[in-house]
């Protein structure tokens, strides 16, 4: 379920340089690496409830690119529906410390609001709506000519809060989501996995144990000691089963002081949540790296 910090944070103050377009049937962000750098593969953004346009999410887009030598695709699955940003501010607002005035006067006021902007967007981007857009756009990517010269076209989801959910069920390789691989690719006469590997920092809506019990794809988790939406038991569990009973393909890093939120939603002017956000970028890049090759 969503917690209050899926809806907190900072702003970035950097400006996106990739560009919009439509790709598969989605208004889509794209981030290309540097001149001349040829992808390594293709990474799927799955971003947290603030969408496609929220420039936190392009900035990271960006950064994956240039940083990882990925072409990026931050696609809209929300179907024009994400949260809209001026919820961060209410939501400071109505955790912050206050007088019995300002609570019970004014924060209640607040609170509406923010439910006014959150309620219709639970309700239009829930898993069972939003499931099938994600599914589709993976298995068009897949299917069709890739969008640069390769044989062996590889393909990552990066999922985070929101998008974690939908990165987990991809990463769970339904036989029944299977597809062929276009006619260009290496063993295109054969149903393949969707994705190569997957990464996602704090996920939520997370059901533990049965969502990571069936876990196939190689994933890499990072997740903070000190995140609303998962509680640490959960996470233990979570590390067990994919470090221990599954050990091999998958890792979960815990993060000491990262909160739900610290991979996207980071106050610039914070030491440690640049650093913790620093950590889950060289995490993920580093998985889709060794995947990739």
């Amino acid at each position: 379920m969503s917690c209050p910090d899926c809806f907190r944070g900072g702003v970035s103050t950097s400006h996106p340089t990739g560009v919009e377009t439509t790709i598969h049937g989605l208004p889509t962000y794209v981030a290309q690496p540097e001149d001349g750098v040829t992808p390594k593969g293709v990474i799927v953004i799955i971003t947290d409830g603030f969408g496609w346009d929220f420039v936190n999410n392009r900035v990271l887009s960006d950064l994956y690119a240039k940083r990882g030598g990925f072409l990026v695709y931050c696609p809209d699955f929300m179907n024009g529906s994400s949260m809209d940003p001026r919820v961060i501010a209410l939501m400071d607002k109505i955790m912050a410390p206050a007088s019995w005035f300002a609570t019970f006067i004014y924060k209640p006021i607040y609170l509406l609001r923010a439910m006014i902007m959150g309620i219709p967007w639970k309700i239009k981007t829930r898993i069972s709506v939003t499931k099938a857009p994600v599914f589709s756009f993976v298995q068009a990517l897949r299917t069709s000519p890739p969008p640069f010269p390769t044989n062996n076209l590889k393909i990552a989801a990066a999922g985070f809060c929101w998008g974690g959910k939908h990165t987990m069920l991809l990463s769970q390789d339904a036989p029944s989501s299977r597809v062929h691989r276009h006619q260009s690719q290496i063993n295109s006469t054969t149903l393949e996995p969707l994705i190569d590997c997957a990464f996602t920092a704090h996920p939520s809506s997370i059901d533990v144990p049965n969502d990571i019990e069936a876990i196939t794809i190689p994933i890499s988790v990072a997740v903070g000691d000190e995140d609303m939406a998962m509680k640490a038991s959960l996470i233990q569990q979570m590390k067990e089963i994919l470090e221990v009973k599954k050990k091999g393909d998958h890792e979960v890093n815990i993060i000491p002081g990262a909160k739900h939120g610290f991979a996207v939603r980071i106050h610039p002017d914070d030491k440690h949540e640049m650093e913790c956000a620093e950590k889950a970028e060289v995490q993920a890049i580093e998985w889709f790296t060794r995947w990739f090759a």
